[in-house]
C-alpha cells in the first residue's frame, strides 16, 4: 500500500495542543503491546520503540495502569503507580525528546474488563454488568466475572489515582497524559447508560454517568495543568461488550462541564460518519483529535480531507505506525508501507515490536 499527502498537505503542518509545539499532525494512536514486565513496569525495549517513532506529531503511550487494581485485562501492560514504573517512563520520555519527539501518557482504569487471575484484585464497575467477553489469563481462556459495584466513597480514591499516575508521567518528563474514558473500559462503562445501572450520583441522568470522567479530568488539570491533559472517547463503541442506547447525551454532558478547563485535546475513536461524531464536533471548540476505526485506520485520504476542511485538529493512526516506525517520511514520499504482523501484536521480545525497517533499512544492503 502506498499514499502521499503531498506538498500542500495539511496533516504535515505544525500544531500546537495546549503548550506543546507538534511538528505534524499526524499522532501515533495507543496501542497496548503486552511487553510490560510481571510487576507493570514498560520492558527495557519500550525506549527503542518509542523512540523509533519520534517523528510522529504526538506519541499516544500503551494504555498504562493507575494502581495494581486497575490493569487485569492483559497480561504484561504496564502500570505507573511505584518508583520503578517512574524510573523506567523516565528513560522512554528521555529517549523520544532525545529523538526531538513529544509524548503523552495514556492513562487507564480496565474496570469490568479486568480479571482476578491477572490483576490480582476484585474485578468492579459501575454496576453488576458482566462484559460477556474472556480473558487470555495465565491460567488459560476464562470467561470475565461479574464486577462488585465500587462504593460512591471508592470512587475519590479512583480519581486521586488518576491524579497521582498523572503527576508521575510529568515528573518522569512527558509532555503530557492522555485520559482513557473510552473503549469499554471503566469511565466508559459509567458513561453508558446500559452498563451503569446505577441510582445515586454517578448514574441515571446523562450528567451523572459523565460525572466521574469529568472529576477525574478535573482532578488531573488541577495536578499537572490543563495544558497538559488530553481526554480520549468513543460514544457508541462496542469494543468490551459495550452498549448504549443514548450515544450523545452522557457525553454532551461532560463535554459541557470540562470546557471551561480548556484542556490540550479531545481524543475521539469513532466513525465520522456517526451522529456522534457530528454532535461533537458541533459541541467540542477546542483541538479535536480523529482516530478511526481500524477498518479504515489507514484512509489518509479521508483524514488529509477532514484536516483541510477544519474538521479535525489532528489525525491518530494505529497499526500504520506499528508497522512503520518512519511512517510521516513514507506518507511524505508516497513509500510503500510495511504491512503488520498480527500474530506479533501481543507476543514477547523484539519480533514485531522493533525490528519494522525504516524506508532507509530497507533500501540498504545487508550483510551476509
Amino acid at each position: 500500500m502506498t499514499f502521499t499527502l503531498g506538498e500542500n498537505s495539511v496533516l504535515l503542518t505544525p500544531v500546537t495542543v495546549g503548550e506543546v509545539d507538534l511538528a505534524n499532525r499526524i499522532l501515533m494512536a495507543p496501542l497496548t503491546r503486552t511487553r510490560a514486565e510481571s510487576d507493570a513496569t514498560p520492558s527495557e525495549l519500550a525506549a527503542t520503540y518509542y523512540a523509533q517513532r519520534a517523528t510522529a506529531g504526538l506519541i499516544i503511550s500503551e494504555a498504562t495502569a493507575i494502581s495494581r487494581d486497575a490493569n487485569g485485562a492483559y497480561v504484561n501492560t504496564p502500570g505507573l503507580y511505584t518508583d520503578r514504573h517512574q524510573h523506567r517512563w523516565a528513560h522512554i520520555a528521555h529517549a523520544v525528546h532525545a529523538e526531538g519527539g513529544r509524548m503523552f501518557v495514556q492513562l487507564w482504569h480496565v474496570g469490568r474488563m479486568a480479571h482476578p487471575d491477572i490483576s490480582g484484585a476484585e474485578t468492579v464497575g459501575p454496576s453488576a454488568v458482566a462484559a460477556d467477553m474472556a480473558a487470555h489469563t495465565p491460567h488459560g481462556k476464562k470467561p470475565l466475572p461479574v464486577p462488585r459495584p465500587l462504593e460512591a466513597a471508592e470512587i475519590a480514591g479512583i480519581v486521586d489515582d488518576f491524579r497521582a499516575a498523572a503527576r508521575r508521567a510529568v515528573d518522569a518528563g512527558f509532555d503530557g497524559v492522555e485520559i482513557h474514558s473510552a473503549n469499554g473500559y471503566l469511565l466508559h462503562e459509567f458513561l453508558s447508560d446500559v452498563v451503569n445501572r446505577r441510582t445515586d450520583a454517578y448514574g441515571g441522568a446523562p450528567r451523572n454517568r459523565a460525572r466521574f470522567t469529568a472529576e477525574v479530568v478535573e482532578a488531573v488539570a488541577a495536578e499537572i495543568g490543563p495544558e497538559r491533559v488530553g481526554l480520549r472517547i468513543s460514544p457508541g463503541n462496542a469494543a468490551g461488550d459495550m452498549r448504549e442506547i443514548d450515544e450523545i447525551s452522557a457525553y454532551e454532558a461532560l463535554l459541557c462541564r470540562i470546557a471551561p478547563l480548556n484542556i490540550a485535546y479531545l481524543h475521539i475513536l469513532v466513525e465520522p460518519s456517526q451522529p456522534a461524531f457530528a454532535a461533537v464536533r458541533t459541541q467540542w471548540e477546542g483541538k479535536l483529535v480523529l482516530n478511526t476505526p481500524r477498518e479504515v485506520d489507514t484512509d489518509f485520504a479521508l483524514l488529509e480531507t477532514l484536516a483541510q476542511w477544519g474538521v479535525i485538529s489532528a489525525a491518530a493512526v494505529g497499526r500504520a505506525f506499528l508497522a512503520n516506525p518512519d511512517l510521516v517520511t513514507r506518507l511524505t514520499l508516497g513509500a510503500e508501507l510495511n504491512v503488520p504482523d498480527a500474530a506479533t501484536f501481543y507476543a514477547a521480545g523484539a519480533a514485531g515490536y522493533t525490528d519494522y525497517p525504516t524506508l532507509e533499512q530497507s533500501a540498504t544492503p545487508q550483510s551476509a
